[in-house]
């Protein structure tokens, strides 16, 4: 049991954090847009299910008092109907997920606004800065999402036994996270993604040959956002509650570029083995790192131990291998005259 814990607990995580690194594959694999603010769309997400989406269920159900009160009095009503429609729950997953994705293109499109012009060390340290005051507002704003006391939300698989949950939530995230990395996939092969690596090399050819380099990143980090506020949202419908101080820059931007930059960047399949090898990892240090600080005799507290080899793990990255386990491939593509000149030699061979 324990062991059939852990692989549904790698799942999990595996899937949540694939969501996120191939957000910013988008964004900085692609595009060349270093994100540093992630961790603020994936707080929208979970802002998305319990500010917006729980108001809205408050709201329709006639029950009173302030947030925080009014979403535990909704979690008693619903769950129990939700228990006896299985339907009803997954209506209010798939809303909290469209409501999150709504929410994080919008914020995305107006946190790349201010600094939308700059370039990249100014852009990075700017985004970082917006998050990071977005995330004290919500941390001890009480009214958004009930800040550091946090909110409840209803139990979407509340039908599923107890014993069974985490096994559904789990095939839930694996079946979310196909979906993204196949649209993204369709995305980043499409000639947008090509564009998106012409501005990452060269911003300067790109608005020569007539595009705008401004609308390209404002909707470039409103994909982003979106597709990283699905993971915030998942999370938050998992853990039953919503608070500010989980979605802390360290879990939800430092290690998602550590899984980009271990993995490859500017190629999907590159980021999937970067989440696998990452969260594998993090993982089994959680699990046992009481036992390796024993074997180890470590002077310093083992709840210190992963940040502290994760944060060597990146400047190995950085140094001996910049390229990632995957290194992008070069793009090729047959020129249009060479290619109607193929065409037209077939033919008269016929």
């Amino acid at each position: 049991m324990a062991q059939e814990y852990l692989l549904l607990d790698i799942l999990l995580w595996f899937s949540i954090y694939l969501i996120v690194a191939l957000s910013l594959n988008v964004e900085y694999g692609y595009a060349g847009i270093p994100n540093f603010g992630r961790a603020l769309a994936v707080l929208v997400g979970a802002i998305a299910v319990g500010g917006v989406v729980n108001r809205i269920l408050i709201s329709m159900l006639g029950i009173e008092g302030g947030i925080i009160e009014a979403s535990g009095s909704l979690k008693g009503v619903l769950n129990p109907a939700i228990a006896q429609n299985p339907l009803l729950g997954l209506g209010i997953l798939l809303l909290c997920l469209a409501v999150a994705a709504l929410l994080g293109a919008i914020t995305g499109a107006l946190f790349i606004l201010p600094s939308a012009k700059l370039r990249h060390d100014y852009l990075a340290i700017t985004l970082l800065a917006i998050s990071e005051v977005m995330f004290l507002v919500a941390n001890y704003n009480t009214s958004i999402i009930g800040g550091y006391y946090g909110v409840s939300v209803p139990d979407v698989l509340a039908f599923v036994p107890g014993e069974r949950r985490f096994l559904g939530f789990a095939l839930l995230a694996l079946a979310l996270a196909l979906v993204v990395y196949l649209l993204v996939e369709r995305l980043l092969t499409s000639p947008y993604g090509r564009l998106l690596k012409a501005m990452r090399e060269n911003e300067d050819v790109v608005r020569a040959f007539g595009r705008n380099i401004l609308v390209l990143r404002i909707k470039t980090v409103a994909i982003g956002s979106a597709i990283a506020a699905l993971a915030g949202a998942f999370y938050s419908l998992y853990s039953v509650n919503v608070i500010a101080s989980t979605f802390f820059r360290v879990d939800w931007t430092f290690f998602p570029f550590l899984m980009l930059l271990l993995g490859g960047m500017g190629n999907n399949r590159g980021v999937v083995l970067g989440v696998l090898s990452f969260v594998v990892l993090k993982v089994l240090l959680i699990v046992y790192k009481y036992e390796i600080k024993a074997v180890l005799h470590l002077p310093f507290e083992a709840t210190w131990l992963e940040y502290m080899l994760f944060g060597v793990l990146m400047l190995l990255i950085l140094y001996y291998k910049p390229e990632g386990l995957v290194r992008e491939r070069p793009l090729t593509m047959t020129p249009p005259i060479r290619s109607l000149a193929q065409k037209s030699g077939e033919r008269s061979g016929r």
